[in-house]
């Protein structure tokens, strides 16, 4: 067997177009030790430098069992990055564009199938997954590994900008659905019933929950008519965009004049709240910067209470169910009644409800109504004063506090759009309507999504370095 190897290598040596079976992983490759048929092809060339730069060196191994040697995932996660990168809908579509590409599925790393025969050296075909392999491994890859690019792109970027460069202070976070591939989402095709029923379970997907992408009031606005089928006041009609499917929440920070960039990303099913992404996105952002943010943007008092215990803040627009609360507090202390009075505390209890733990307390009015008269004559003087109970933590008040006419808060605020556009990025690879049916397979895509996204970010400043470092050399006349 070893001759016959060492006989089939002799011949791919004395080949011209073949190249060799046996070759580095990628990442480890040199272009210059490249066999001629690589350096002269383009798509070979491109895919180098957008993915050869990642730590593929210290990849992590999958746990061995006795007797059996686990297959690389390393070219399944390349391939994967090329679909992404291509805009290949389906796996077939990548197996055909490997099949195009010989010489790039060499580049990739797979286990090449020796054939005197082919002009390449390998039977292409059989070297190539089939599409089946293809789905299999991205259902069943642990997370943790796509997880592992996504922090080296993190070191590639934060290694290629300038050292007095302000990474990761600022942050925003967001969500972005992803709507399942069920018949149950498609308007056109007739259901009889359950079709947003959370307890038939759609047969395409076992995985993916019913959730409300959207729920508002405002249908009827400007609409004086009550609806003739439902005789209630328009205005207390609600009306709801439900469907099937997950949930992506990402942490990104904007660099001025680099680009935005991914720090932390989450997919969960679609039932989940959106503030059930806070804690465990920060827990990864944090972790990979070294440090907690000072600024960011997300709407809930536990994220102002975040931000607050590190000298920073949360930079995000009074929700409209606290408006009526605006003028309630003027520092951290008792809140403020109608009369602008220092309302008198009463009692206070430990809430275990929701995400995180917390205090409330409740403040009466602090006039002896019996003998003093109120300055404004509210109409609760009758019922004994104004009384309010509220989360008596810094974060809840602070939401209050927050002069969001100031210049500093809309600077911060205004990177709050870094999402939006790295959303945007993200539909056009495909994250919006996956055509994929396990939940593991989708969160796997979603994390490579962002990892192509956060390279194709590290190219455009290596471009822009590049132009910089050449203008500065070139010596100007006087």
């Amino acid at each position: 067997m070893i001759h016959l190897l060492e006989n089939v290598s002799n011949s791919f040596k004395r080949r011209t177009v073949g190249l060799p079976l046996v070759r580095p992983k990628l990442g480890l490759l040199n272009s210059e030790d490249l066999p001629k048929t690589v350096q002269e092809c383009p798509v070979c060339q491109k895919y180098l430098r957008l993915l050869g730069t990642l730590d593929w060196k210290n990849f992590p191994k999958r746990p061995s069992k006795p007797g059996i040697i686990p297959e690389d995932r390393r070219p399944y996660l390349a391939a994967y990055l090329v679909k992404i990168n291509q805009k290949l809908t389906c796996m077939s579509d990548l197996r055909t564009y490997l099949l195009e590409h010989p010489t790039l599925v060499w580049l990739l790393g797979f286990p090449l199938v020796p054939d005197l025969q082919s002009p390449w050296g390998f039977d292409v075909p059989a070297s190539v997954p089939t599409r089946q392999q293809f789905v299999t491994v991205l259902r069943t890859v642990d997370n943790q590994l796509t997880q592992f690019l996504l922090n080296d792109t993190i070191r590639l970027i934060r290694e290629a900008l300038p050292a007095d460069t302000l990474f990761g202070d600022v942050i925003s976070l967001d969500t972005k659905h992803v709507i399942a591939w069920v018949k149950e989402n498609n308007p056109k095709t007739y259901i009889k019933q359950g079709r947003y029923d959370k307890h038939k379970q759609p047969n395409g997907d076992k995985d993916c929950k019913l959730g409300v992408k959207r729920q508002r009031n405002q249908f009827f606005k400007g609409n004086s008519k009550t609806p003739l089928t439902n005789p209630q006041p328009a205005s207390k009609v609600k009306v709801s965009e439900y469907f099937w499917g997950y949930a992506s929440g990402i942490v990104v920070t904007k660099i001025p004049a680099w680009g935005e960039i991914v720090l932390a990303e989450l997919t969960q099913t679609f039932d989940e709240s959106d503030v059930s992404y806070f804690f465990p996105l920060m827990q990864d952002a944090e972790q990979r910067l070294g440090f907690r943010p000072h600024f960011g943007t997300f709407d809930a008092w536990y994220v102002y209470q975040h931000f607050y215990e590190v000298g920073g803040v949360a930079a995000v627009p009074l929700a409209e169910r606290y408006t009526k609360q605006l003028a309630c507090f003027d520092s951290l202390g008792p809140p403020l009644c109608r009369a602008g009075l220092r309302m008198t505390f009463k009692s206070s209890f430990r809430a275990n409800r929701g995400l995180k733990p917390h205090k409330k307390s409740r403040y009466v009015c602090p006039l002896d109504l019996k003998q003093q008269s109120c300055p404004i004559q509210h109409a609760k003087v009758a019922k004994g004063g104004c009384a309010t109970t509220f989360i008596d933590e810094p974060g809840a008040i602070i939401r209050h506090l927050i002069d969001r006419q100031a210049s500093w808060y809309k600077n911060i605020y205004n990177q709050r759009t870094a999402t939006e556009r790295i959303n945007s990025q993200a539909k056009e690879f495909g994250i919006e309507r996956p055509k994929l049916r396990n939940q593991q397979a989708i969160v796997n895509f979603n994390s490579l999504i962002y990892v192509l996204i956060n390279l194709r970010t590290w190219q455009r400043i290596q471009k822009r370095l590049s132009r910089i470092t050449n203008t500065s050399a070139v010596s100007i006349p006087c």
